[in-house]
């Protein structure tokens, strides 16, 4: 699953922990999530989406093999 966290995070100018502090989850958990490694569950992604107010398609996008 590829995903924009880097570049949502960019955007705002904040750290991967910060970001992982506002959705309750480790700083390693969104180093995983952006590096491809882990696939967060629905309410995460949910989470993820409303700090960027974005939709959860806007920030996740599935890969041809998922």
């Amino acid at each position: 699953m590829k995903n924009v966290i880097r570049v949502e995070r960019a955007v705002l100018n904040i750290s991967q922990a910060e970001l992982a502090e506002r959705v309750q989850v480790s700083r390693q958990t969104i180093n995983a999530i952006e590096l491809g490694k882990y696939v967060p569950s629905t309410t995460l992604a949910i989470k993820i989406a409303r700090v960027f107010a974005k939709k959860v398609e806007d920030i996740f996008e599935l890969d041809d093999d998922d």
